[in-house]
């Protein structure tokens, strides 16, 4: 018998979670052509029950490929298990967080499943994020434990005083290398890392493991679907640095409806695990998709467009995934001359726009490489895990991110209000369905901004973008209604970088602007007003420029440094006050195109 919930879904008979279809939605593709919408059924439970459900299935198939290690499901879970018994050993208990700051490698898919199987909370972050982020992040979250690498060690320990850790766990990539590997990584990567003080108050990775055998109580902990499983970080739609908490269903169903999309996939098919564990699409695309459908993930630490593209073509990988300047960077490569692509089944671009030039030199690409697929584009948030919207494989309309996957819904509607636009018509993009994260952690009042209750019944989320909707459903993405910097593939907000340099006693006042760049797409520039006395010659900005950019590598991860200072007497203001960000926009704009014209009449002479 079905039993009603509080997210509007039901138990049916088999005891899957299903989504009845709401009334009053429009699902303008599936009516046009007198068909019901696609509905799924979705597994009822956690995260790690889902992917033990796959290994008892195909226990002996290849789950993770590390650097030329090949590591089965049975091997996977007997780690899962062994990291969830020293966890409760080390005290860990339901609701705590414990944060992962680490690339993709085998130790934290084992601690990502093994929190979820004691029923605590993981808290993904990047591991290059400055120190200050990554107290921000600990004290934000509460975490009361940290699992990383060996070399981000230091950058822990420094903060560590300042928050509510208690443990540190220690892992070290050399670890799951097999032994010809990890002689040439030992001679090269691992002997770049600084070394870990021998009193050090950390557990190194095998003995944290070991803990586990001398575990002899009950570790597991029974958790329901719609129970929290992990925090990602984003701006959202203010710039304001927010937690996400994402439930076990949100995952779950995720790996169902990519699966539903994609029906060439096959359990075994390879995919390209380069997108990290950190980012919506890594985590549920890449690596718990793969792994709750009995696919296997090629887990890539770190990569270059290209050891990616040696990647792509010595695994036969079935499915990749990148941003916009990755494929850029990939069609450039003089290593991909005659190589063969038949092995794709999928090729998928997010992250950015992916531009209709791009898109069929990328198509023709794959083609004269034996590729039997073309690119398909798809449109995501983190509020909702990340890709919600995928290109159909049957049928694509020249600038459209697709349609959006089972059970979700989007509708358009005029900038922050409830009334819809009409067909063809620009307004705010908005979405439903069972990725919706169960909101910001401890942010009521921007939670209650962002996902908000409609006359359907429904609640939607409000992604602050600015997209269109065509008579078939086909979606369009216009632009960002938020102020926003993109630069390969990474959100990066201005106003979380002006509150940094503001903060900076030499600073009255800064702004920031992304740039356009033809590999990363945008590049952070800052507009930076000296505070009163500080020496303006020319000697004096040089100093303060160091000293500005010494400052910035504390507090900012690598990926959103600025390429440049510029300083002013003063900065373009608004009618009401504000700094004019635009106008700096224009302002470089202006200048690109004189260079670019410039560059073309020497060219010409």
């Amino acid at each position: 018998m079905a039993m009603e919930t509080t997210q509007n879904w039901t138990l049916n008979e088999n005891d899957k979670i299903v989504f009845p279809i709401p009334e009053g939605v429009k699902t303008p593709w599936f009516d046009s052509r007198g068909e019901q919408p696609k509905t799924l059924e979705y597994f009822n439970g956690t995260m790690y029950e889902k992917v033990e459900e796959i290994a008892k299935k195909h226990p002996l198939n290849i789950a993770l490929d590390f650097m030329g290690k090949h590591i089965t499901y049975k091997h996977m879970i007997d780690q899962i298990n062994l990291c969830a018994k020293s966890l409760r050993i080390l005290g860990i208990r339901e609701n705590d967080k414990v944060t992962i700051a680490m690339p993709n490698c085998p130790q934290a898919i084992y601690m990502l499943y093994a929190i979820n199987l004691v029923g605590a909370i993981a808290n993904m972050i990047h591991p290059l994020s400055a120190e200050k982020e990554i107290e921000n992040y600990l004290n934000m979250s509460n975490s009361v434990m940290v699992v990383t690498l060996d070399q981000f060690y230091h950058k822990i320990e420094a903060i560590r005083k300042n928050t509510k850790v208690q443990n540190v766990i220690i892992a070290r990539i050399k670890d799951e290398l097999t032994r010809p590997i990890k002689v040439g990584y030992m001679l090269t990567e691992g002997r770049k890392i600084e070394k870990i003080p021998s009193d050090a108050p950390v557990f190194q990775w095998p003995d944290f493991v070991a803990l586990g055998r001398h575990c002899g109580y009950e570790y597991k902990v029974k958790r329901a679907a719609d129970d929290p499983a992990a925090i990602l970080y984003s701006g959202g739609t203010t710039g304001t640095t927010k937690g996400i908490v994402l439930t076990n269903l949100n995952f779950n169903a995720l790996s169902e409806q990519v699966i539903a999309a994609n029906p060439m996939f096959r359990p075994g098919d390879k995919m390209l695990a380069a997108m990290p564990l950190f980012h919506g699409f890594g985590l549920g695309v890449c690596l718990h998709t793969m792994l709750a459908q009995g696919g296997r993930c090629l887990l890539v630490p770190r990569f270059t467009p290209k050891s990616y593209a040696k990647q792509i073509t010595k695994n036969k990988c079935n499915f990749i995934a990148g941003v916009p300047t990755l494929y850029e960077a990939l069609l450039r490569l003089p290593s991909m001359n005659g190589k063969d692509l038949s092995s794709l089944k999928g090729v998928f671009s997010g992250g950015d726009s992916l531009s209709i030039e791009l898109k069929k030199k990328l198509d023709k690409f794959l083609f004269d490489h034996n590729c039997k697929v073309q690119v398909r584009e798809g449109y995501g948030t983190t509020e909702c895990v990340t890709a919600s919207c995928l290109t159909p494989i049957q049928m694509y309309k020249e600038g459209s991110i697709g349609i959006p996957f089972a059970d979700t819904y989007y509708k358009i509607v005029k900038p922050d209000t409830a009334e819809e636009v009409p067909y063809g018509e620009e307004g705010e993009i908005l979405l439903t369905g069972p990725t919706m994260m169960q909101g910001y952690m401890d942010m009521p009042d921007e939670t209650a901004n962002t996902m908000r209750t409609h006359a359907d019944g429904l609640t939607w989320v409000y992604t602050g973008d600015l997209g269109s909707m065509d008579n078939e459903g086909f979606i369009y993405f216009k632009g960002r209604a938020k102020r926003m910097i993109v630069s390969s593939g990474y959100n990066i907000y201005p106003a979380q970088l002006e509150n940094i340099f503001d903060a900076h006693e030499k600073v009255q006042m800064s702004c920031v602007i992304g740039v356009p760049d033809d590999y990363k797409m945008e590049k952070v520039k800052v507009f930076v007003k000296p505070a009163g006395g500080v020496p303006t010659t020319e000697a004096g900005k040089k100093a303060l420029k160091e000293e500005l950019m010494a400052y910035a590598k504390k507090n900012i991860a690598k990926y959103a440094m600025p390429y440049d200072i510029e300083f002013r007497e003063d900065l373009p203001k608004t009618l009401v006050g504000k700094v004019a960000y635009r106008v700096l926009e224009e302002e470089e704009a202006a200048k690109r195109a004189e260079t670019t014209a410039a560059a073309g009449e020497g060219t010409e002479a």
